[in-house]
C-alpha cells in the first residue's frame, strides 16, 4: 500500500520525534491503518501489505518498548494546525470517551458510565477504557460554517480499584484535564487558549487551577452560589479580610429578579427562542475569578433551564453561547474514530501499548482533516445520490474515502511496469482489497 506525497509529508512532520527504525514501523501501521477491516496489529500489518518485511514483533515494540511520547505527537500536530487557527486565543475542546473492552488483564480496564446505554431513568456501567482527550478546534476554508475538532493529548482515567490493582496513584478526570492543559502551556508557550468543556470540567478542580494564558467556558449549576465584589475594607474594621462579596441570587433566581432578553438562537441545528438574562459574578467555590453568567430558559423544545460562565469578562451572551456550542464538534471526533477508525478495536494489553495503540486512531482523525485541508478537498468529487440531494458538506467519512482514492491512486501510479511495458490495474486492486478484507 502506498500513500500520497502529501500525506506522507505529514505523517514525517509528526513523527520527527521517533528514531528512524520506529518511525518506518510506525507509518507501515498507519498505512494499514486507513484500510483494515478490523484494527487489531495482526490486521493493520495484512492491510499494510507489510507481511514478512521484517518480523512482526518489531511493529508491536512500537507501542510496547519503543521510547517516544505520545505528548511530543500531539504538539507536533499542533504544529501542523497552527495554518487553520485566527489570530487571538487558540479554542481548545476538553471531553471524555468510553472505548469498550473485554478482558480482565488488559492494563486500566475498569467499569465506567456508558453514555450510550444510559438513559435519565437508568445509568448503565460498561468495562473498558475510560479516555480524557484534549483537542484544537478549527474551521477549514474548504468547509466554511463548520467546526472540526482535532484530537491532541489523551490520558487514560483509572478508577479507583482499577488504579489500586495496578498500584497507581488515583486521579480524577479533572486533574487529568488539567495536567494536559499544563502540557500545552508548556509546549505552546507563545499562544494563548479558551478551553470549552462540559460540567464536569467546569468546577473548582479545574477553574481554580487554570493554567497561565487558559480561559474556560463551561456550565454551571442552576443554584450555584454567587457572591459580589468584596467591598473595599475600611481602615477601622476588624478580623480577617473578606473574601467573598455579598450574596447575590443564584441562576435560576436571576430569571425571576433580572429584565431578560428574549433572543433567537441558531445552535447545534436548530433554531430556539429563549430568555437569557447574564451578569458578572463571583462563585463561591473559586473566589478570585469575575465571571460572565449567561442564565438561558428555552421557551420552546420543553428543555430546562441551563446556566453557563466564562472567564472572559467582555464576552456578549451571543458569544458564550455560540462558543460552548461548538464544544459539540468533539463529539463528532469521537463518532468518527470509533465508527470509521476503529478506536475500540485494538487489543494491546501492556501499559505503554494500551496508553498508545488506541489515540492512535483519534491521530489520524485529526491527519485526514489536516490532509483534506491541505489538499484532499481538491480530490474530493460528491457522489450522486438522488435520494440525498441537500448534502452540501462532506463528512469525515467523505474526507476518509477521498484519501483512500488517493493511497489506491497512488500505488496505481508506482506500480512498476511487466516486460512489455504494461500495468497490470486488475490484478493490483484485487491485491489492495484482499489485503483490506
Amino acid at each position: 500500500m502506498f500513500l500520497p506525497d502529501s500525506f506522507l509529508q505529514l505523517l514525517l512532520a509528526l513523527g520527527a520525534t521517533m528514531n528512524a527504525p520506529t518511525r518506518a514501523s510506525w507509518v507501515t501501521v498507519v498505512k494499514g491503518w486507513l484500510f483494515a477491516g478490523r484494527r487489531t496489529l495482526t490486521g493493520v500489518l495484512v492491510a499494510a501489505g507489510a507481511v514478512g518485511d521484517k518480523h512482526h514483533s518489531a511493529y508491536y515494540r512500537v507501542f510496547a518498548t519503543a521510547r517516544w511520547s505520545l505528548d511530543a505527537l500531539g504538539l507536533a500536530l499542533f504544529a501542523l494546525a497552527r495554518p487553520l487557527l485566527e489570530p487571538g486565543a487558540v479554542p481548545l475542546t476538553l471531553d471524555d470517551t468510553l472505548a469498550r473492552k473485554r478482558g480482565v488483564k488488559m492494563f486500566g480496564t475498569g467499569m465506567h458510565h456508558d453514555p450510550l446505554a444510559s438513559s435519565r431513568q437508568c445509568a448503565v456501567l460498561s468495562w473498558g477504557h475510560s479516555w480524557v482527550v484534549l483537542a484544537v478546534r478549527v474551521q477549514l476554508p474548504c468547509i466554511p460554517g463548520r467546526y472540526f475538532s482535532l484530537p491532541l493529548l489523551f490520558r487514560l482515567y483509572l478508577n479507583r480499584k482499577s488504579a489500586a490493582r495496578w498500584r497507581l496513584t488515583y486521579r480524577t478526570r479533572p486533574q487529568l484535564a488539567v495536567e494536559m492543559l499544563k502540557c500545552m502551556s508548556k509546549g505552546v508557550p507563545e499562544r494563548r487558549f479558551h478551553v470549552y468543556a462540559d460540567s464536569a470540567y467546569g468546577g473548582q478542580s479545574v477553574l481554580a487551577h487554570l493554567p497561565d494564558r487558559f480561559d474556560l467556558t463551561s456550565r454551571m449549576p442552576v443554584d450555584a452560589r454567587l457572591h459580589a465584589p468584596v467591598p473595599e475594607r475600611r481602615t477601622t474594621t476588624r478580623g480577617r479580610p473578606r473574601r467573598r462579596g455579598p450574596r447575590l441570587p443564584n441562576p435560576e433566581q436571576m430569571l425571576e429578579k433580572q429584565k431578560a432578553r428574549h433572543l433567537t438562537l441558531r445552535l447545534y441545528g436548530r433554531q430556539d427562542k429563549v430568555r437569557v438574562v447574564e451578569g458578572l459574578v463571583y462563585w463561591y467555590s473559586v473566589p478570585n475569578r469575575l465571571l460572565k453568567v449567561v442564565v438561558v430558559e428555552p421557551l420552546t423544545g420543553n428543555r430546562p433551564v441551563q446556566a453557563f460562565y466564562s472567564t472572559v469578562s467582555t464576552q456578549t451572551a451571543e458569544e458564550v453561547l455560540q462558543g460552548y456550542a461548538g464544544r459539540g464538534s468533539i463529539e463528532e471526533a469521537f463518532q468518527g474514530s470509533k465508527s470509521h477508525l476503529g478506536f475500540e478495536e485494538p487489543q494491546g494489553w501492556s501499559r505503554l501499548a494500551v496508553r498508545r495503540t488506541a489515540p492512535m486512531a483519534m491521530l489520524l482523525y485529526s491527519l485526514t482533516v489536516l490532509w483534506f485541508a491541505r489538499e484532499g478537498h481538491t480530490h474530493y468529487e460528491p457522489p450522486f445520490r438522488p435520494w440525498y440531494r441537500h448534502k452540501v458538506r462532506p463528512s469525515f467519512a467523505d474526507m476518509l474515502t477521498t484519501l483512500r482514492y488517493a493511497c489506491l491512486r497512488s500505488a496505481f501510479s508506482t506500480t512498476p511496469r511487466d516486460e512489455q511495458g504494461q500495468q497490470k490495474p486488475l490484478l493490483l486492486l484485487l491485491g489492495s482489497s484482499q489485503a483490506a478484507a
